[in-house]
């Protein structure tokens, strides 16, 4: 019997964006502008640095494992239980935690082909067979997802909004698709950016869905701008919260995350500023895109991702703006060879990204 399972070693790990320091070391340049990994250009909620700060001298200690700090300010916020609330290492943690909570041996999964990455490698890890459905214009097929259903189907994962398409399903939508979802499959709504879509009159929210078998994933990393310290959350009905903090890592997530983000949750003014930054850059960009004829798909999210004419156009053009000091993301890893992910920055860093575009074109 083989040491190492022939489905991991099948497995394409997740390859995370360039860093700011090797893109400095390969180009020799001083000023990077990094907007391939949709994170907070405003960089971390003040509020959550200071609560760092004063916990410092208790790194000695170990976290509270059961979060009660958190979970109840989360409860609060949401009224709900705090019986309903469990922590993770973003929203990946608390994934890898339901796959080893609730699969048996034959039960299945499925998803959309080439959304996620994080999830599709959880999934592919986890040796059960699952079902991928292609996309329909940049969307989930709720549709096509529904056929995939089966005796042996135990989770179906949504990311509402897509990562990396920035596209979401409506309130229609979910509540037509959740009509054929047997009781005893778990739905993961997965709510990354949740704080930049809440707006649109007809998203879903989930936790106006408070059906037993739906789990809610929320995180710190990027509205909140907590991405290193590594902090996410979870809803979903107290029994299925009880048996996921049975089987999570015990003193996850760290102390720092803990009272970061029990921090953040206060900083009112800090999520403000973010979105209404976010409003303006994505605004910005697609009246630029337009200009330049770049084509992209509408995003609700904080970033926004453009199509070129094939794979190796979007890897000159990635190339050519990481000459010029700015880091994007090429989704081939993600299964999308000609398309390129761009986080919204700062308003001179979204400036410099079309004057380089400008020239590049």
């Amino acid at each position: 019997m083989p040491l190492v399972p022939s489905y991991i070693k099948k497995l394409n790990s997740y390859k995370p964006g360039k860093p700011i320091s090797e893109v400095q070391r390969e180009f020799g340049l001083d000023k990077i502008i990094k907007l391939a990994s949709n994170e907070n250009p405003l960089g971390p909620s003040p509020k959550a640095k200071l609560a760092i700060n004063k916990a410092l001298n208790d790194l000695h200690r170990y976290p509270d494992a059961a979060g009660y700090e958190l979970r109840k300010k989360l409860a609060e916020k949401f009224n709900i239980k705090i019986s309903n609330v469990v922590l993770g290492a973003g929203s990946e943690g608390i994934m890898s935690t339901i796959i080893r909570t609730f699969l048996l041996n034959d039960d299945e999964l499925i998803s959309a082909a080439d959304s996620f990455i994080g999830f599709k490698v959880l999934a592919n890890a986890s040796g059960r067979k699952v079902h991928w459905v292609p996309m329909k214009n940049h969307k989930y097929d709720l549709l096509k997802l529904v056929d995939q259903i089966n005796d042996y189907t135990k989770i179906i994962y949504i990311a509402n909004p897509d990562n990396p398409m920035g596209t979401y399903i409506t309130k229609k939508e979910f509540d037509s698709f959740y009509k054929y979802v047997p009781e005893r499959v778990l739905i993961i709504l997965d709510e990354a950016y949740f704080e930049y879509a809440n707006s649109s009159k007809d998203y879903p929210d989930s936790m106006s869905y408070r059906y037993d078998n739906v789990i809610t994933l929320r995180s710190f990393s990027k509205a909140y701008g907590l991405g290193g310290v590594r902090i996410g959350y979870g809803f979903a009905h107290s029994e299925l919260i009880s048996n996921l903090i049975k089987v999570k890592v015990p003193f996850e997530p760290s102390s720092l995350a803990q009272v970061a983000a029990t921090a953040a949750l206060d900083d009112f003014s800090f999520l403000s500023d973010t979105l209404e930054l976010n409003r303006d850059g994505l605004a910005f960009l697609i009246s630029n895109f337009k200009k330049l004829k770049v084509q992209y798909i509408l995003s609700v999210t904080n970033f926004i991702t453009t199509i070129w004419g094939n794979k190796e156009e979007a890897e000159i053009i990635t190339q050519k703006l990481l000459e010029n000091g700015i880091i994007v993301r090429h989704l081939e890893s993600f299964g999308w060879p000609n398309y390129i992910r761009i986080s919204i920055g700062l308003k001179d860093e979204n400036q410099k990204l079309i004057n380089s575009l400008s020239k590049i074109l």
